[in-house]
């Protein structure tokens, strides 16, 4: 498979578990998009930004309690600043943005897994990036015991948190890819990286074939 080169802007996300292997497909999806000829921006989320580095820094090494409130609107806040420096301009230029999760992650940590409500979440989200949404999300599932040994590196305040809240963390992620399957698509993760690359793209060249 190989993409037609785009030129207007188009934002594509991935998300899921840490552990699922995100990080590594956003860089070979950018690289192959690249070589397509797309002019590509990558991105993560949160950080990206000054400001969102040090609220990132924030997010996961606080080593005072954060309510989950707190922890919800401290991902908004990063996430507004990553869209008004790096998301919208790229988008406006015609590039495609790669972002290493995006609005859907807070939507389901912090709601689904963490107790808030989803609805009012997609909403305050939806305010802070000024109604910035990707054209698709590409969701890595794998059973979280699978995720937490993928994992390899100590891990953060959030991935600390015990078996039952990653359970719910999965749950929600596919809840809502079943509810908008128009944006959102479930990736079996399970496989080997070069496999779940081609899954990945096979999606990416379905929404490219759309526009």
């Amino acid at each position: 498979m190989r993409p037609a080169p785009t030129t207007s802007g188009l934002f594509i996300t991935l998300d899921g578990l840490d552990g699922t292997g995100k990080s590594t497909q956003c860089r070979l999806l950018a690289d192959w998009l690249s070589d397509a000829g797309c002019t590509v921006t990558r991105c993560v989320d949160p950080g990206g930004t000054p400001a969102g580095d040090r609220l990132r820094d924030l997010i996961f090494h606080s080593e005072q309690p954060l309510s989950i409130n707190c922890e919800a609107l401290l991902f908004m806040a990063s996430r507004a600043q990553l869209v008004a420096e790096v998301i919208r301009p790229a988008l406006s230029a015609g590039h495609v943005v790669v972002s290493d999760r995006f609005l859907l992650a807070n939507v389901v940590y912090q709601g689904h897994a963490g107790g808030l409500d989803p609805r009012e979440l997609w909403r305050i989200g939806l305010f802070s990036t000024g109604g910035v949404e990707p054209d698709l999300t590409l969701v890595l599932d794998l059973d979280p015991a699978d995720a937490q040994t993928r994992r390899g590196r100590p891990a953060d305040r959030i991935e600390r948190r015990d078996d039952g809240y990653h359970a719910r963390v999965r749950d929600g992620f596919l809840a809502e890819a079943a509810r908008r399957p128009e944006r959102v698509r479930v990736i079996d993760a399970s496989g080997s990286v070069d496999a779940v690359q081609q899954q990945v793209r096979g999606e990416v060249t379905r929404l490219l074939g759309q526009r």
